[in-house]
């Protein structure tokens, strides 16, 4: 039984291929169409998907879009009559788009299979389609370690949930009970997200790494004013001052009367209000987050619980999850987002529609580490790099292994790309660019030369499992980046009395512990544990770090810059290579010096990206 999942139209657009339960292969097309969030049909990912499966598209028996397109439309429809006349523009502007596309995806979807296949397989019983919400729960459960478990999932809006709480027992789900559309914990924070200036859909990342520079002075504003919250964590906002029902913009000037004046201009220089508005809305976010589940946990009493959705990857929130202990076992979909949508669009045909068996292996998850993506084999790479008239060396994985834990000892930036791509937002060290984390200069270094993004944003460290303890609060594998802890008391240096008197981004520059660049300013840091099972060839090199430095962790940020998807092909880290400040580049068994890169054929390396 072959089924591919899709998630398309919206952002972030993806296909999971399935066989007989096990996950195949898994891509989102922005990283193969190099359009950062691609909303469009995944064509590039299917074909790529069925490459990898080594099978033909006549051999899929179901294909599954992740949600359901006319409840979406009545969604859009009520909003705008219960608003109305109050955004008829807005009203105007979007009907031809889903008369035209959206209301009829059926014919749309067949017409792009046909277009890519021919005419002659019939697609149109092959169609299924999943409501959004299911696919996020789908996705984090059937992809568990648990026969059963209770289910959360949120994110901005599918047809008309934003919230769900759900139970997963052995191949089936059932909802206990959602909140609906306008009232969304996805919605609020990117309300709060398009305030402080950052992009929608892209910034919250951003919002909640500048969060540690303010206090959360404004918490009572928002709880007062913006949201209501009840004591099991249900919530109602206050749609007084919100636009994105009708408008064009997610807040309105009442809403700007509450934070001290308009919202900032993009790229225009952050202030102490914009620190403490993350703050407060980090704040306010956790404390519901928090409630909810222990609402969950008192009405289920089942020990383990499945995070999915857009506000999932939030993983400050996760952490102090985790702290709580309110259940013995969570475990959070590393694609929880919308690609992700397309994962749980097949596992949930394959379990509740087919009723087909679910076997799950104890302590064991499916996602295969997340490497899902392609991968590149040694002539093909050894081709591309030819082509462009790179010089390099070529090496077996030891000689690899042993260069690159002595380049990082020597301070060296590297783009390391091994193995097969990872499914999610996060680079799990198969497209990760990777430094020392002990040097108080690399955050900077790397965020300014080599991200070309704000310096204040947080790099995580890839951390071997067995030495977890030693350097954080925390005992829990972490292996999809998702779970942030504080650094242990006996690794932190204690700041003077000058330093304590720093305010916002001058907090940026203290030595606050003996890993200062990815010890975030709260003495937090977003973690990674690193398996030998399922990337053997990180876990090595991490170990021969840790052999020559007494340090079981590297830095861990995306192979990509601001504004790119993380890199995908040799192609695209040979580009990202030459158009950064990285020193080092390794591509499976290549190895390549950015100062021996003299006859390439690149014309002009700093003009291969438009920075966003």
């Amino acid at each position: 039984m072959i089924i591919l999942g899709i998630s398309a139209y919206y952002h972030d657009s993806a296909c999971c291929l399935i066989k007989n339960g096990e996950i195949i292969s898994a891509i989102q097309e922005e990283r193969l169409t190099r359009k950062k969030h691609d909303a469009s049909f995944p064509i590039k990912s299917i074909n790529l998907c069925l490459k990898e499966a080594k099978i033909s598209h006549s051999e899929i028996d179901y294909v599954v879009f992740y949600d359901k397109p006319f409840l979406k439309f009545e969604r859009l429809l009520e909003t705008y009559f219960a608003f109305a006349p109050k955004g008829f523009k807005s009203f105007l502007s979007s009907m031809p788009i889903w008369l035209k596309e959206k209301l009829f995806q059926k014919k749309l979807i067949i017409k792009e299979l046909k277009n890519a296949f021919g005419k002659k397989t019939v697609w149109n019983n092959k169609l299924l389609f999943t409501e959004h919400h299911l696919s996020h729960a789908a996705s984090a459960f059937f992809s568990s370690p648990y026969d059963k478990a209770a289910i959360l999932t949120m994110d901005g809006v599918g047809e008309w949930t934003t919230t769900s709480v759900a139970i997963g027992h052995n191949n089936k789900i059932n909802i206990l009970k959602e909140i609906n559309f306008p009232h969304s914990l996805g919605l609020l924070y990117s309300a709060f997200t398009f305030f402080t200036g950052f992009k929608i859909n892209s910034g919250e990342y951003k919002l909640m790494g500048l969060a540690p520079y303010g206090k959360p002075i404004y918490a009572q504003i928002i709880k007062d004013k913006l949201v209501n919250i009840k004591e099991d964590g249900s919530f109602k906002l206050n749609m007084n001052y919100f636009d994105y029902c009708t408008g064009t913009t997610m807040t309105n000037n009442k809403f700007n009367k509450l934070f001290d004046g308009p919202p900032r201009r993009p790229e225009s220089k952050l202030t102490i209000r914009e620190m403490n508005i993350a703050a407060s809305i980090q704040y306010v976010i956790e404390e519901i987050i928090i409630k909810i589940v222990k609402s969950i946990k008192k009405e289920t009493q089942l020990d383990s619980l499945c995070l999915a959705g857009g506000v999932a990857l939030n993983c400050v929130a996760n952490g102090k999850l985790i702290k709580e202990k309110i259940f013995k076992n969570i475990w959070i979909q590393p694609a929880s987002g919308d690609a992700g949508g397309s994962l749980g669009a097949a596992l949930a045909t394959y379990y509740i529609m087919l009723n087909n068996r679910r076997v799950v292996t104890k302590n064991e998850d499916n996602m295969k580490g997340s490497y899902l993506g392609p991968s590149f084999k040694n002539n093909q790479i050894e081709k591309t790099l030819s082509n462009y008239k790179a010089k390099f060396l070529k090496l077996n994985k030891s000689e690899i292994i042993d260069n690159v834990a002595k380049d990082l000892v020597k301070g060296k930036a590297i783009g390391w790309m091994q193995g097969k791509m990872e499914f999610g937002p996060r680079a799990l060290g198969a497209r990760s660019i990777i430094a020392d984390p002990r040097s108080p200069k690399m955050q900077k270094l790397l965020n300014l030369k080599v991200k070309f993004r704000e310096s204040f944003r947080p790099f995580a460290p890839s951390i071997l499992r067995e030495n977890l303890k030693e350097w954080f609060e925390i005992d829990q594998d972490s292996p999809y980046m998702l779970l942030v802890a504080n650094v242990i008391n006996e690794k932190i240096i204690k700041t003077n009395d000058e330093d304590k008197k720093l305010i916002g981004i001058d907090k940026l520059n203290i030595t606050r512990s003996e890993i200062p660049s990815v010890t975030h300013v709260d003495y937090s840091a977003r973690i990674q544990t690193v398996h030998r099972e399922t990337n053997p060839m990180y876990y090595d090199l991490i170990s021969k770090f840790n052999n020559l430095t007494g340090c079981p962790m590297v830095i861990n940020t995306s192979f990509n810059i601001r504004g790119e998807p993380i890199v995908c092909t040799p192609e695209d880290a040979l580009k990202c290579f030459m158009g950064t400040d990285l020193d080092i580049l390794v591509i499976e068994n290549f190895y390549l010096k950015k100062n021996e890169q003299k006859n390439l054929s690149f014309t002009n390396y700093k003009e291969l990206y438009e920075l966003d």
